[in-house]
């Protein structure tokens, strides 16, 4: 084979297609993978991608693939034709990657015997969701709230039921995601309908009118303006704002008056040891303590990837996790 099939975003809101190009070549610490599936993350691929009204670059559609090595160059170090791996790729065909730790896009991950082609496609938000909560420093006595339970929000749930906090809730507008929510996490969790009830009141009663010790805002898009806002109002004095969301369209409101005495931080340091955050989120897939497959309500075909994020845009009350499979 000399050509593959990308998925590629034109010219024009959400003209995403697929495009015969060349196969790419490898250098020597490289190798190429041939795809078996790809995960679309919706915030970033949707709000950064797909509404943009330009083209976008092929080489940042998509970050979420897994697939087996075809070959590799002469200074791939323990890579080896055969070797099942996640890469931080675009969705194709095929990608190019490597094992350095230091790099994100192309970045190379071996996949635990016990983690299968489409839970790896998640390993990428996974080893983010642990390190986000590693920063929050979330401990038993904390009031936690995530704000906006999709893939992200879901994943960063999870990995705070390990914290064990004193409370944990979660907050969406859309009742898919609430309901995967109570799913993988249980009975413990508070769940807040924010479509129907006014989420800083509610957080406020759950937690006795002391608000939230810990909020985790991961709503992206326009609607993370209206979140961000909401956060400060329920986060408790000497509180911690985190803010993950990203591709708002617009400044945040930020009231100085509210977050006097508070803490806001965004992301991670990028001082944590990557290499070991994503080691961690591989043995958390491999031993099904961060559930994935629940959150995965559709699957397609790489060469549909054109519904897939047709269907994730224009309805999202009906699908999450979207998974397309390569071969």
């Amino acid at each position: 084979m000399t050509e593959m099939w990308r998925v590629a975003k034109h010219e024009g809101v959400g003209n995403v297609l697929l495009e015969r190009v060349p196969l790419p070549d490898i250098a020597p610490d490289q190798a190429l993978v041939r795809t078996v599936y790809s995960l679309i993350s919706r915030g970033s691929e949707l709000w950064n991608r797909y509404e943009k009204p330009q083209a976008v670059d092929p080489s940042i559609m998509g970050y979420s693939t897994t697939g087996i090595v075809d070959r590799v160059g002469d200074n791939a170090g323990p890579l080896h034709a055969g070797d099942r791996v996640t890469v931080v790729a675009p969705h194709a065909e095929y990608s190019v990657g490597t094992l350095s730790p230091e790099r994100a896009s192309g970045r190379i991950t071996p996949l635990h015997d016990l983690v299968d082609f489409e839970t790896g496609t998640f390993h990428p938000l996974a080893t983010s969701a642990n390190g986000w909560t590693q920063t929050a420093g979330i401990t038993g006595s904390d009031r936690v709230v995530v704000l906006g339970l999709g893939i992200v929000g879901n994943l960063i749930l999870q990995y705070a039921c390990r914290y064990r906090p004193a409370q944990l809730i979660g907050v969406d507008t859309l009742e898919i995601r609430r309901q995967i929510a109570r799913e993988v996490v249980g009975p413990g969790i508070g769940i807040i309908d924010a479509s129907s009830d006014d989420p800083v009141a509610e957080v406020r009663a759950l937690t006795a009118g002391a608000g939230a010790t810990i909020v985790i805002d991961c709503v992206g898009g326009r609607a993370g303006i209206q979140s961000f806002a909401q956060a400060q109002d329920m986060l408790s004095p000497g509180g911690l704002l985190q803010l993950i969301g990203l591709y708002h369209g617009g400044p945040l409101p930020l009231d100085a008056s509210k977050m006097m005495g508070k803490r806001l931080i965004g992301g991670y340091p990028p001082s944590t040891r990557r290499d070991v955050i994503a080691t961690q989120a591989m043995y958390a897939l491999a031993s099904g303590e961060v559930k994935v497959h629940p959150l995965i309500t559709h699957r397609f075909s790489g060469h549909d990837a054109k519904k897939a994020f047709d269907l994730l845009y224009e309805h999202p009350d009906q699908a999450m996790g979207v998974t397309m499979a390569w071969a």
